[in-house]
C-alpha cells in the first residue's frame, strides 16, 4: 500500500504539478463563458447582478464596475459563480423570509421576482454559451487551418479483423454510417472509436457501384502518444494518404460555422452514447474522469501545441454545458426542472421541497467527484 501512495506521489509531482497553467488556462476560460451567459441575460433582464466570481471561497482579487457588481478571483478555482440580488447563496436559493420584506424597487431588482420564463433565460444562458464558445472555436479552427483531405478509402483490411468479416475490401470508400454522411478518414474513425458493441450501416462505393455493409466495431484498448489508454471500437481498416491527401482543404465562413456545430453536436451525441453505454452495461465507469484527469490533459495539450489546448477547451466547454443541463438540483438543469414544475403548477414549490432537492442534488454532485477523483488516482497508479 506504501508503494502505491509513494507512486501516486511521484506521478503529481513529476506530471500534475507542470499541468496547473494549461488546466487553469482551460478551466477559467470554460467556466468564465459558462457565467458570463448568465450575466448577460440577467442584466438584459434587468436583475442586479452582485458578484461574479471565477472561483470559489476567499478573494484574492477584485474590482466593483459602475453597476456595483463585485467581479472577483477567489482562491479555490474550480468553478465559479454569479449571484443575483435576492439570492441566499451562491447556488441561488431563495430566503422566503428575505424576498418577502423586499420592497418593489427591490423586488424589481430581484431575481427571484422576475418570471418564469425569464428566470429560465437566465439559467439556461450559462449551458448555450457554453455551447456557442466550442462552436466558436471549432469553427475558428476550421476557417484557420482548413478541413482534412482524407478520403475514407480502405487501403487494407487486416485478417481475422471486424471488417473482414463484414465485407470489405481494398478500394472501398465509405460514403455514410447509419445515413450520416461521411467525407473524411478522420470522419470515419469518430463515429467507429464511440460505437464498440453497436452494428453500423456502411454505405459502400465499389467499383462505381453502391452497397450496405453491417459491421459491429470491436472494443479494443489503445495507448496513445503518452501512454494513456482508451477503450475505443475498431473496424481493422487502415489508410495510407495519397501525397495530394496530405493538404487540408480551405473552408469558408459559413462552412466553418456548419463544421462548428457538427462537431459540438458529435461531442453531445457521444456523450449521450457514452451514458446509455453505462446504463447497459457495455460501457465502462473507470472512463469517468474528474479534475486531476482534466489537468493531466491539458498538459499534455500544451505540450502538442497551443491548438491542442484550445481544441480541448472547446470540448471540455460542451462537456461542462451538458452536464449543467442534467435535470440535477443544484446544477442549471435542476433550477430549469423546477421553473418547468412552476410553470406547470402555476406557483413555485415549496420552500421545503427546494431545500430537500438542493440537498439531495449536492449529495449526488458530491458523490460524482469522489468517484470521478478515484477513477483519476486509479488512471495515475496505471500510467
Amino acid at each position: 500500500m506504501s508503494e502505491f501512495f509513494h507512486h501516486i506521489f511521484n506521478t503529481l509531482s513529476n506530471g500534475l504539478l507542470g499541468y496547473i497553467v494549461p488546466f487553469l488556462f482551460v478551466l477559467t476560460i470554460v467556466v468564465f463563458f459558462h457565467e458570463l451567459g448568465h450575466f448577460l441575460i440577467a442584466r438584459w433582464a434587468g436583475v442586479k447582478v452582485l458578484t461574479f466570481s471565477l472561483g470559489f471561497g476567499p478573494e484574492l482579487i477584485g474590482f466593483n464596475d459602475r453597476h456595483n457588481t463585485r467581479w472577483k478571483i477567489s482562491a479555490i478555482p474550480l468553478g465559479g459563480y454569479v449571484k443575483f440580488f435576492g439570492d441566499e447563496s451562491e447556488a441561488s436559493t431563495p430566503s422566503a423570509e428575505a424576498l418577502a420584506k423586499m420592497t418593489p424597487q427591490e423586488r424589481a431588482d430581484s431575481f427571484h421576482h422576475k418570471t418564469v420564463g425569464q428566470r429560465a433565460a437566465i439559467v439556461a444562458a450559462g449551458p448555450i454559451a457554453n455551447f456557442i464558445l466550442a462552436v466558436i472555436i471549432f469553427a475558428g479552427m476550421a476557417l484557420y487551418f482548413g478541413k482534412p483531405n482524407t478520403t475514407p478509402r480502405v487501403d487494407a483490411v487486416q485478417p481475422d479483423s471486424v471488417a473482414a468479416a463484414a465485407g470489405f475490401k481494398n478500394g472501398d470508400v465509405i460514403a455514410a454510417i447509419d445515413g450520416r454522411p461521411i467525407e473524411t478518414f478522420a470522419d470515419m474513425q469518430r463515429v467507429v472509436s464511440v460505437s464498440a458493441g453497436s452494428e453500423l450501416s456502411f454505405l459502400i462505393k465499389r467499383d462505381g457501384t453502391e452497397l450496405t455493409l453491417k459491421a459491429t466495431p470491436a472494443l479494443k484498448e489503445v495507448k496513445d502518444l503518452f501512454g494513456n489508454s482508451h477503450r475505443i471500437g475498431v473496424l481493422g481498416i487502415q489508410y495510407n494518404a495519397k501525397p495530394d491527401e496530405s493538404r487540408s482543404i480551405p473552408v469558408g465562413f459559413f462552412e466553418s460555422i456548419k463544421i462548428g456545430f457538427e462537431q459540438v453536436w458529435f461531442i453531445i451525441a457521444t456523450t449521450f452514447k457514452f451514458i446509455a453505454s453505462l446504463f447497459a452495461g457495455a460501457g465502462s465507469a473507470g472512463d469517468v474522469g474528474g479534475p486531476i484527469r482534466i489537468a493531466q490533459l491539458s498538459g499534455q495539450a500544451a505540450s502538442l501545441g497551443f491548438q491542442f489546448v484550445v481544441q480541448l477547451c472547446a470540448t471540455l466547454s460542451v462537456s461542462i454545458g451538458l452536464l449543467n443541463l442534467f435535470p440535477v438540483p443544484l446544477l442549471d438543469g435542476g433550477h430549469l426542472l423546477f421553473y418547468g414544475v412552476e410553470a406547470v403548477r402555476g406557483r413555485p414549490l415549496s420552500e421545503r421541497a427546494q431545500e430537500m432537492g438542493f440537498r439531495i442534488g449536492l449529495g449526488l454532485v458530491l458523490m460524482l467527484m469522489v468517484f470521478a477523483t478515484y477513477n483519476d488516482i486509479l488512471h495515475l497508479a496505471g500510467s
